[in-house]
């Protein structure tokens, strides 16, 4: 195994023959600022990664990918893999747009190196039990409707490229990472809180890093553990408090990622899929010690 794989998976996983092989890949990681490059760069204990930055900050690359493509260039120079995780969440169609420049500029500045784009499962839409990358999709949000537009865009670029929807990651979601005094969940007639696909910031991690590590991954891949998680589940087994309410709106009751793909790929433990091991995770990404 290569020494930049070796140090990655070292915090995040025990020795295990099912450990991949980097084969000595460089990986640049651009948007690395966010809450998914924040969990990684806990995660991947390393110095072997260039991370990107549009501000000046310690162990980081600043670079503006918009703006400046000839430090990007340069920052990508020698890459064998690059993860983009730069986006635009929240904004008008111009902003949202952005999503689609700045898959455009890391493919540009790969310079056919694959780039892995992190995309959502928003662009699944009204959402569904199972739901496989080569399903039809149809998103219903803004937000979903430019990261499949950006999808489409990169995919037709002709270059290697894998577009990663992305399920809720445990830190960087709106239940535990954006939990307060009130929150407030739906539930359904029999007491139900609506179910998402999960994984914990160390299985994201070290599934990032098997999923980087395949020479061929295919175009379009789900990221998250196997099965579904309630949210109200999921809020108990991490000790957090939360009432119920009665739904005012329609609900999106299920969104359920098919990891099928992903299973030839990167390795889960029973424990991965459920509320209490997510929940751990979560608290010793936020509490090591």
């Amino acid at each position: 195994m290569n020494f930049l794989l070796r140090k990655i998976l070292d915090g995040v996983m025990p020795s295990t023959p099912t450990r991949p092989d980097f084969n000595n890949k460089r990986l640049v990681v651009l948007g690395a600022t966010g809450r998914l490059g924040g969990i990684l760069r806990k995660q991947w204990k390393t110095d072997a990664v260039r991370w990107q930055a549009r501000i000046e900050r310690d162990g980081f690359h600043r670079v503006d990918i918009l703006n400046d493509p000839k430090a990007l260039r340069d920052l990508c120079s020698g890459a064998d893999a690059v993860l983009c995780l730069a986006g635009v969440t929240r904004g008008n169609p111009a902003a949202l747009q952005h999503n689609t420049d700045l898959a455009r500029a890391a493919i540009t500045a790969a310079n056919g190196a694959r780039v892995f784009l992190a995309s959502s499962a928003a662009v699944y839409g009204a959402g569904g039990k199972d739901l496989r990358e080569t399903d039809a999709v149809t998103p219903l949000s803004p937000y979903g409707q430019a990261k499949l537009a950006m999808e489409q865009a990169a995919l037709s670029s002709g270059a290697p490229v894998t577009c990663l929807r992305i399920g809720n990651v445990a830190g960087a979601d709106a239940i535990l990472g954006g939990w307060h005094s009130e929150m407030a969940l739906d539930t359904d007639a029999e007491g139900r809180t609506p179910r998402r696909s999960y994984i914990g910031p160390q299985a994201f991690a070290r599934t990032l890093a098997h999923v980087l590590a395949t020479d061929t991954p295919p175009p379009v891949l789900n990221i998250a553990a196997p099965g579904l998680v309630e949210m109200g589940a999921l809020l108990d087994a991490a000790a957090l408090p939360w009432h119920a309410t009665a739904p005012t709106r329609p609900v999106i009751w299920d969104v359920g990622l098919n990891t099928d793909a992903l299973a030839l790929l990167a390795p889960f433990a029973p424990q991965d899929s459920t509320a209490a091991g997510i929940a751990a995770e979560w608290h010793h990404a936020r509490d090591p010690q």
